[in-house]
């Protein structure tokens, strides 16, 4: 015997309303499931979700019995978002209760209503927050890039942050080539990076038209998809390739792969990672103009000073050597003449270091250090944009000579997702740095280690003791 309509109703009515006091669309559905099989008497009940959209969602169903293998479920019903079906709620058997009846299936089609509202709003709450990380993201791009000492680690912020904002394997940053390609000049990346930088696109690839013309490229796999050539294509499915371009300037591009077989992007997020990449390129050409403008003021600045010592110290040493040496020619000063000839030495010792002075300054100032302290020093000075104060850095060994490149490569990316998570992570308000060389493992092989330990809340501890934080510790052999 079916339930009675009038308790049935209300059962229904009371179930839809429990639906409405849950923000957990997984528990929503759960709900909703769990209802179709009370209410109609099923021996199992079950959503399946056909949209790859939803596929954390797949299989919801209640604890009754399975179909029997190759038959289809006895009632089934779709599940829509608005005009675009998502997926079905389906019943099993009844045992020893006789077929569904329609009003079964009316029942049924209720709460597939219902379970389409839910997902529906949950997409709507989910584009919110990805619109509100993004334009976190972007805000906090543009304040590191306008506090960055360099073009390689302004690249290097761009990549990383979009890479955490699109949920990427890799964030990679391409630039033109002399021969009409394109190529690899930065990429981040939590998984070994080796090989990627200087992967190049070749000239007359079918995808570069579209990128030097400034068009956004979605490809649904890296790793088949004909118009990729780069010798890494196979590591990668989904994939983003988006403009970097501000006031008619194409700086490069921004390429976002996801892992084979990853999540395809949906039209939010292309839509949303193209702004990303429009805003970025807008702060590159920003900070780019800033750094020409605090250059220059170096230049004035240096040329100031060249002629100051030119038209100031040396005519006033020149001067004053002038008046020693006649000095040194009047009658009766032989008596002092070794002394007048030392101060004259002297003097024309200084006319010279000062004139190879104003040489130096008149030569453009040296470009950043490029050893692994000032690498490192760079990465942390780009944390501090975004942590609001300053990492402490120490340095133990000789880290600019014994750590190789392509080591120290290594180090970088390890020191960027750690600084990253640093930043991500609540109550954050210390963070050490800390690379020592040579430093032992286990095994009693020598290395370099890098340890990033910072007091930020939902750490297990650090190392001796420490309460609370996040301690992470990388080390590679040299």
């Amino acid at each position: 015997m079916t339930a009675q309509p009038a308790p049935r109703l209300t059962r229904l009515l009371e179930a839809l309303l429990g639906t409405g006091t849950d923000l957990d669309l997984r528990a929503v559905l759960r709900r909703i499931v769990d209802g179709a099989a009370e209410l109609t008497g099923a021996g199992g009940a079950a959503l399946v979700v056909t949209d790859p959209r939803e596929g954390g969602l797949a299989g919801i169903r209640t604890p009754g019995p399975e179909p029997a293998p190759g038959t289809a479920p006895l009632l089934r019903v779709p599940v829509h978002v608005r005009e675009e079906e998502v997926g079905e709620l389906r019943l099993t058997g009844r045992p020893g209760a006789g077929p569904f009846t329609v009003g079964d299936e009316q029942l049924l089609r209720v709460l597939a209503t219902q379970a389409g509202i839910s997902i529906g709003n949950a997409r709507l709450y989910e584009t919110a927050r990805q619109r509100e990380r993004w334009i976190e993201g972007t805000a906090a791009v543009t304040t590191a890039l306008l506090t960055e000492e360099g073009t390689d680690a302004a690249l290097s912020t761009v990549a990383e942050r979009a890479r955490l904002l699109a949920d990427a394997s890799a964030g990679v940053i391409l630039h033109p080539t002399a021969e009409g390609g394109m190529e690899i000049v930065t990429a981040s990346t939590p998984d070994d990076p080796d090989g990627m930088v200087g992967a190049t696109i070749t000239p007359g690839s079918p995808v570069l038209e579209q990128l030097l013309g400034g068009e956004p490229v979605f490809i649904d796999d890296s790793a088949t998809d004909p118009r990729m050539t780069t010798h890494v294509r196979h590591r990668f499915g989904p994939s983003m390739m988006l403009p970097l371009q501000a006031s008619g300037r194409l700086i490069g591009t921004l390429a976002l792969p996801r892992r084979r077989g990853g999540r395809p992007y949906t039209d939010v997020e292309r839509l949303l990672a193209t702004q990303f990449a429009s805003q970025a390129a807008l702060a590159l050409v920003l900070a780019d103009a800033r750094r020409g403008r605090e250059r220059l003021a170096v230049y004035e600045d240096r040329d100031r000073i060249a002629r100051d010592l030119h038209d100031l110290v040396v005519q006033r040493l020149f001067a004053t050597g002038m008046m020693l040496e006649s000095t040194r020619r009047r009658p009766g000063a032989r008596e002092v003449d070794d002394i007048l000839g030392r101060a004259v030495d002297e003097l024309r010792s200084t006319v010279q270091d000062v004139r190879t002075t104003i040489l130096a300054l008149q030569q453009p100032p040296a470009e950043p250090p490029t050893g692994l302290r000032g690498r490192v020093l760079r990465e942390t000075a780009a944390a501090a944009a975004r942590l609001g104060f300053a990492p402490s850095t120490r340095f133990l060994g000789a880290v600019d000579t014994r750590v190789p490149d392509r080591v120290a490569d290594r180090l970088l990316t390890a020191l960027r997702d750690a600084l990253a998570g640093a930043c991500a992570r609540p109550g954050v308000s210390r963070v050490e740095v800390t690379v020592e060389t040579p430093a032992m493992s286990p095994e009693r092989r020598e290395g370099v280690r890098l340890r990033v330990a910072d007091d930020g809340e939902g750490g297990e501890g650090g190392e001796g003791g420490e309460q609370g934080g996040t301690t992470v510790t990388w080390w590679a052999p040299l």
